[in-house]
């Protein structure tokens, strides 16, 4: 096919002539409508076009497609080989461009590319293109390479072929013309032989058993490895000596004895030196304080060294620990509350415990305390170690007692050791399978507990003990005797383990101490506390409120002034001396003890959200210098910032909400965490309600709003803590104002504010009385006893108390506007009664 392209090439342009289009093709050496190419081995195989292979002499011509010569001059760039017909390429306006294999090299390269639709249609529409187009197209037959020589076993039929007999009517014998049809046009033009079960034919199944076993291929390889032994290597050195001629010339020179003449003092000064002083110590480093100054080689560890590990495998082994206590007399003793995790299983826990380890024995411990519940926090009292009061899970509070058992710790001290290191005897089976187990002696009243889990627990310094109002006394017993608890419920509780002052204890019912050595049981229990198991009730009760918002603060840790701070000569002491039994201790007549003012009741807290709190657990006192506890509400003036005008009394419940009447100035309405409303009325009663509607809500009330409809329809609105909204319309008697009330309120306030000044006036005036009365007492005990006052004398200082009363009296008539009134009453009582 190339040499006729040639020859309609050279016909056109020897034709009746285009002027330049005939030209640049003689120029160029080929026709205007193809491009010679050359095509690497890599272009040939990326678009099938392999000499050869994919075209030949007789099958040169490859349609390739437009977007595949694009990506390709985008991703080779300048290095492809279409790139010099690039812009011809972009301008094709078709999606095959016709490649066609130039086997004669007309136009100087294997290959030439038609880059114009009209060329290549010329060029694929000739007969002889079309054949070998179509050629590719046709299925080729099978070539046999020896495939089936491959199979052992020759097909073969094995099933009878059918036979079918046909009958054709005589009548209808004629000439009969068969032609194919489809079977689908017609109805019943065909019969399908379906497949069935042949009841009379089976096929016998026979069982085999064989057996298939892996066996891994085994290979024993080894290699040898030339071991190095290292080898000591030394070198000797030979001093070279002068002979005995050359040394004494040489110490008979001048200038060795000059030199030594010089430097013998010199060396003996510093020999010297350093027997008195160490030379090579860093005066820098001599100025710490602690084990850096007796350390002069700088060995000292700046971090944490491990000492000791505790670990039993039955009854801490993956479980938690919640609190620790060290013992306070016994050094190397330490204590742990263990608890379950929440992840464990309750029948893998073997209950919660407190384990006492010992320094000596770290895998075994010493004994254990029995718990009925998990211990949060626990804690020895300081003037009996061998009490233990710990905090539940449940809220209760217990009390141990390990004076029998405390000999078990005694005895693994190193100088109880030293005793027993000269025995003959040695037992390899002693092991502490059988180890102790103490129960608790007392736990509190399950009613009377936190209603959440006990967080923190200590006991009061033996210095003071406190009142049931929170007032710290004198403690004549010198013994830690109270404790106070925290615990999620907003409470801190102060307990007292002392017996009742009408309790008596037999002498029989006291406990064993460890002077006695007598054994305890794991089933018996000390009589210690006897008198408090599951009727110990707290002395009292105290609750933090939010300073800036309503409710409680929820109290997790506290912490006070510690007043008694032990030491180690009173630990010497404290170990020498007697420790206090309690179960013979009693609670004194509070009257008879003497109040501590230099005690500071103050103490922080942690709160659950992380606040600390700073508060005090001493009640405060009212007007008439009472403690009190409760909740109260009080009225305030603007301007009057020395107290509050008005202050009711304190409640049990806590007054949540509170508004003032919409129409009178002197009614008041006030709502409580019980769900009850309280009417005040001030110009009738100050010290009490008008009237009390209890129970309105089963919760607290939160909202309270008064309204006015109408000049005669008032409404108040009650919303309490589970959302129900209540509207109660108020009765005239409530929303009707008196007579000049609103100037009848004025002028009581105005009385309150000067009775505040007056209040504050006279307490200054009694607390200097107070304290000259003091002084006046301590002078009076220092002199003698003088005679006392004259009864005329008593008389006197009564009348003019009488006509101070008197004064007061008429001046606070005359401000109510009641002076006159008064007068005429007297004036009628004075002649009704002329003797009076």
């Amino acid at each position: 096919m190339a040499p006729k392209a040639k020859k309609r090439s050279t016909s056109k342009g020897r034709g009746k002539g285009k002027g330049k289009s005939s030209r640049s093709s003689t120029s160029l050496g080929h026709p205007e409508d193809i491009f010679p190419l050359v095509l690497t081995s890599a272009t040939q195989e990326l678009f099938n076009c392999r000499i050869d292979e994919d075209v030949t002499e007789k099958n040169p011509f490859k349609l390739l497609k437009k977007d595949d010569i694009v990506g390709d001059m985008k991703k080779r760039a300048a290095i492809s080989d279409f790139s010099p017909v690039k812009h011809k390429v972009l301008e094709y306006p078709e999606e095959e461009m016709l490649l066609v294999f130039d086997f004669n090299l007309t136009y100087g390269q294997c290959f030439y590319l038609v880059l114009k639709p009209e060329s290549k249609d010329r060029i694929l529409k000739t007969p002889e293109v079309e054949d070998l187009l179509m050629s590719d197209k046709r299925p080729q037959f099978w070539i046999s390479l020896g495939s089936e020589k491959e199979i052992e076993e020759p097909i073969k039929e094995t099933r009878e072929k059918l036979r079918l007999k046909l009958r054709v009517d005589r009548a209808v014998q004629s000439k009969v013309c068969f032609s194919d049809r489809d079977c689908s046009e017609s109805k019943d033009s065909h019969l399908e032989c379906t497949s069935y079960e042949d009841s009379k034919f089976k096929i016998k199944k026979l069982l085999t058993d064989s057996g298939v076993q892996a066996v891994p291929i085994l290979q024993t390889n080894s290699c040898q490895t030339m071991r190095m032994v290292p080898k000591d290597t030394f070198t000797q050195y030979e001093p070279r000596e002068f002979s005995t001629e050359e040394k004494e010339m040489i110490l008979k020179k001048q200038d060795l004895v000059d030199f030594c003449a010089a430097q013998i003092p010199r060396m003996l000064f510093a020999l010297q030196q350093e027997e008195i002083i160490n030379v090579f110590l860093d005066d820098w480093k001599a100025l710490a304080t602690g084990l850096e100054t007796c350390d002069w080689s700088g060995q000292v560890s700046d971090t944490l060294v491990l000492h000791q590990v505790f670990t039993d495998q039955k009854f801490s082994k993956n479980k938690a620990i919640s609190c620790l206590n060290w013992h306070p007399t016994i050094n190397g003793v330490i204590a742990v509350a263990i608890t379950k995790r929440e992840e464990e299983l309750p029948e893998t826990f073997s209950g919660p415990l407190i384990i006492v380890y010992s320094f000596s024995d770290p895998s075994n411990p010493q004994f254990l305390l029995e718990c009925p519940d998990d211990i949060l926090a626990f804690q020895f009292s300081p003037s009996n170690p061998n009490i233990i009061v710990g905090g539940c899970l449940n809220g209760q509070i217990l009390l141990w007692d390990i004076s029998a058992h405390v000999t078990f710790i005694q005895a693994t001290q190193p100088s109880s050791r030293k005793e027993s290191s000269n025995s003959d005897k040695f037992d390899l089976n002693d092991s502490k399978e059988n180890i102790p187990v103490v129960r608790f002696c007392a736990v509190s009243a399950l009613e009377s507990s936190h209603k959440a889990p006990v967080t923190d627990v200590q006991w009061l310094p033996p210095t003071f003990e406190v009142t049931t109002m929170g007032v710290p006394v004198e403690n004549k017993q010198k013994v830690s005797v109270q404790i106070i608890t925290c615990s999620p419920d907003c409470t801190l509780r102060f307990w007292d383990v002392r017996l009742p002052a009408v309790f008596t204890n037999t002498p029989t019912e006291s406990t064993p101490t460890a002077d006695q050595k007598t054994p305890l049981t794991t089933c018996s229990v000390p009589e210690t506390f006897k008198h408090l198991d599951r009727t110990w009730k707290p002395l009292f009760r105290i609750s933090l409120s939010k300073i800036e918002t309503k409710g409680e603060y929820v109290p997790m840790k506290f912490s006070f002034e510690n007043f008694n701070v032990p030491t180690e000569r009173d630990k010497e002491i404290k170990g020498t001396e007697g420790l206090p039994d309690y179960s013979k201790l009693k609670i004194p007549a509070s009257e008879k003890l003497k109040e501590m003012e230099n005690i500071n009741t103050k103490f922080f807290v942690g709160t659950e959200n992380g606040e600390i709190v700073y508060s005090d657990w001493k009640l405060e006192s009212d007007d008439s210098g009472r403690p009190h506890r409760g909740w109260n509400f009080a009225i305030w003036k603007e301007g009057v910032m020395d107290g509050p005008l008005v202050a009711s009394q304190y409640f049990e419940q806590e007054c949540t909400v509170g508004c003032w009447s919409l129409s009178r100035p002197a009614v008041f309405f006030i709502g409580k965490t019980d769900g009850s409303v309280e009417i005040w009325d001030l110009l009738k009663n100050s010290s009490e309600p008008l009237q009390l509607h209890p129970h309105i809500s089963k919760s607290k009330i939160t909202c309270m709003k008064a309204c006015s409809f109408t000049a005669k329809q008032h409404f108040l609105a009650v919303a309490d803590d589970i959302g129900v909204l209540r509207i109660f319309e108020i009765p005239k008697a409530l929303y009707l104002p008196s007579r000049h009330e609103s100037l009848s309120m004025k002028k009581y306030f105005d009385l309150e504010v000067d009775s505040l000044k007056d209040y504050l006036k006279r307490e200054e005036f009694w607390t200097k009385q107070k304290k000259e009365e003091d002084e006046l007492r301590i002078k009076m005990k220092m002199e003698p006893e003088k005679s006392e006052t004259p009864p005329k004398e008593i008389h006197r200082l009564d009348l003019t108390e009488y006509s101070d009363d008197l004064i007061l009296e008429e001046q606070l008539l005359q401000d109510m506007g009641m002076w006159p009134i008064a007068v005429e009453s007297d004036m009628q009582n004075t002649q009704n009664h002329p003797h009076s």
